[in-house]
């Protein structure tokens, strides 16, 4: 198994990027080094320049793989769903009672974030935390229509299907799988968010996760019973 994730590639749109990053040294670094200070700084303050000057290389060089910062923000955004994917996958493949499935796909969906040696150049746990309060600047623009169209989004939107179809294999009555698919997801990142900057603004806490409060939200909804007795 450790092999096989080893082999693990996570396939981005190449739309987003000019030269793959993952075919050199320099655009490994690239991508190790802007996660690093775009959680540090924040994206607003993040330019290429610094990166260069971080990397001792170049600002053209980082231009040679990425067109601006926000298709290397998109490009970021859309391994870090990728790898979500991948963890999804592989960690409910073999379930086949479809309210395990669920329960499975909601711990690995809304958990804290640990990192994953199978990648070495990427640091998970600063990913996350750039998805969390960077994400929504990729979409939130004039421009997200096209990009929607270009296939930018594709592996977020294809997250949100997976998640779609598990809660249809526990409940196909249930009229809206997709936006409940959608709310968890989207959901986690919120309540991970206010857990850092707003804790008033939220129930979940280091005792009380948001793994918890999704499980009993989505079971509730779905009316699903645990052991014979309503979802608590």
């Amino acid at each position: 198994m450790d092999r096989l994730l080893q082999s693990v590639k996570i396939v981005i749109n190449d739309k987003l990027y000019l030269k793959d990053p993952e075919s050199s040294t320099l655009g490994k670094k690239i991508v190790e080094d802007s996660i690093l200070m775009i959680h540090t700084m924040g994206f607003e303050n993040f330019t290429f320049k610094k990166l260069g000057v971080r990397i001792g290389s170049n600002e053209s060089s980082i231009y040679r793989y990425f067109e601006n910062k926000h298709k290397l923000l998109l490009y970021l955004a859309s391994w870090y769903w990728g790898w979500l994917e991948y963890q999804l996958v592989f960690a409910t493949h073999s379930i086949t009672d479809p309210k395990e499935k669920l329960d499975k796909a909601i711990e690995i969906l809304t958990r804290a974030t640990e990192v994953d040696s199978a990648f070495s150049h990427i640091n998970e746990i600063l990913l996350n935390k750039i998805v969390i309060n960077e994400y929504s600047k990729s979409y939130l623009t004039k421009e997200v229509d096209q990009e929607n169209k270009e296939g930018y989004f594709v592996i977020y939107k294809r997250l949100v299907n997976r998640m779609s179809q598990i809660i249809k294999e526990v409940n196909a009555g249930y009229p809206y799988p997709s936006s409940l698919a959608s709310t968890l997801i989207e959901g986690s990142l919120h309540q991970y968010f206010l857990m850092d900057h707003f804790s008033s603004l939220t129930s979940c806490d280091l005792k009380t996760t948001p793994t918890e409060y999704f499980k009993h939200l989505v079971f509730n909804t779905l009316n699903i019973k645990k052991n014979g007795q309503k979802y608590s």
